[in-house]
């Protein structure tokens, strides 16, 4: 009875990772998060997106986990990068992934977090769920002095409420994410200074560096009543070094997000996107890109780099832990794009233009 119970909540723990809690006949009840006015993509209680596809119900979710035959991940995948010691400041565009989702970014003289996990596990207990295969790719004690900190969304894979309140004691950062996440955050530390924004607005960090918020093909959900009640997105960041594009997770949909990010900002010098999570696809594909997916979208961006991120750390879903990167080696490969125009980073691996 007693594993039982251990692989129930290691279950749950990972459904809850990914936001597939939640059901597609909801209760229009209080929304605990936010409160405003009405809009195309927030009814007064839960946040929508027109394009997207409908929930998955709960029959979805106990067919996806009790078919579950996926392949087993290795206790521990080591990143073949040591983990980096960034500069303090950096004027030249410098990327790196410390892992899954979470990436620094040093770009015009700023330190820019987003969706920094530092926790042992992906999950809302620390007993069961998603745990990580490899180390940070920066030691939380080497990161630089942080200007600001990016969350896309809620989920416990890219919000880490712990880390993000420490990276306020340690840095005082400016912390900027979708509506109603920045009462998530305060939870974790009441001091904590949140700018929360819709899709379409933007905070300014100065030095002619911005930040935008704009839609993502995703929802989001901390727990078993909170489906969609706090928004999600991507960011753009325009800047003396161009645009750089950033998605946590998304769908490819049927790629009008990534055709109006081109429209408004032209096309990105760089985007980081997901490249894992994906199977089975008959569940993942409304709210998780594959290799493919992801090479389509760089496509629509006419992107120059990408980037891609969300696998390899975190067990989430079915497929290996290697299969995503040679998945996108395929699919570069069948796009007629080379193979270093899309890059499947690694913990402590660091990019520059």
């Amino acid at each position: 009875m007693k594993r039982r119970s251990l692989l129930a909540a290691a279950s749950a723990a990972t459904v809850m990772t990914l936001g597939g809690v939640g059901y597609a006949a909801h209760r229009r009840g209080r929304n605990p998060y936010y409160r405003g006015p009405t809009s195309d993509h927030f009814d007064g209680v839960r946040f929508h997106s027109p394009d997207q596809a409908g929930d998955k119900d709960l029959a979805d979710i106990i067919r996806w986990q009790l078919a579950r035959q996926g392949e087993a991940w290795p206790k521990s995948f080591p990143s073949p990068f040591p983990a980096d010691k960034p500069p303090e400041r950096s004027d030249a565009l410098r990327v790196v992934l410390i892992g899954h989702a979470s990436y620094l970014f040093q770009v015009a003289g700023r330190n820019i977090l987003v969706d920094p996990v530092y926790a042992k596990r992906a999950s809302p207990v620390g007993f069961a769920g998603p745990k990580r295969v490899n180390p940070p790719g920066i030691a939380f004690g080497d990161l630089p002095p942080i200007d600001a900190v990016l969350i896309t969304h809620n989920h416990y894979d890219h919000l880490d409420g712990p880390t993000v309140a420490r990276l306020w004691q340690a840095h005082q950062p400016l912390v900027v994410a979708p509506l109603g996440n920045d009462a998530i955050l305060r939870s974790y530390d009441e001091t904590l200074h949140v700018e929360p924004r819709d899709w379409g607005e933007s905070v300014d960090l100065g030095g002619g560096l911005a930040i935008h918020l704009v839609p993502a093909n995703h929802w989001s959900a901390r727990g078993l009543n909170d489906r969609r009640m706090a928004l999600w997105c991507a960011f753009v960041i325009t800047g003396p070094q161009g645009v750089h594009y950033h998605v946590g997770d998304s769908g490819l949909g049927d790629g009008s997000i990534f055709r109006s990010v081109r429209e408004r900002f032209g096309p990105p010098r760089l985007a980081t996107l997901p490249i894992g999570a994906y199977e089975p696809r008959w569940f993942m594909q409304p709210q998780h890109m594959n290799p493919q997916d992801a090479v389509e979208a760089a496509g629509l961006l006419g992107v120059e780099q990408a980037l891609g991120h969300h696998w390899g750390t975190f067990r989430l879903t079915d497929e290996g832990v290697e299969r995503p990167a040679e998945a996108l080696a395929s699919a570069l490969a069948a796009a007629g794009r080379p193979a270093d125009s899309f890059l499947a980073l690694r913990p402590g691996q660091v990019w520059t233009p």
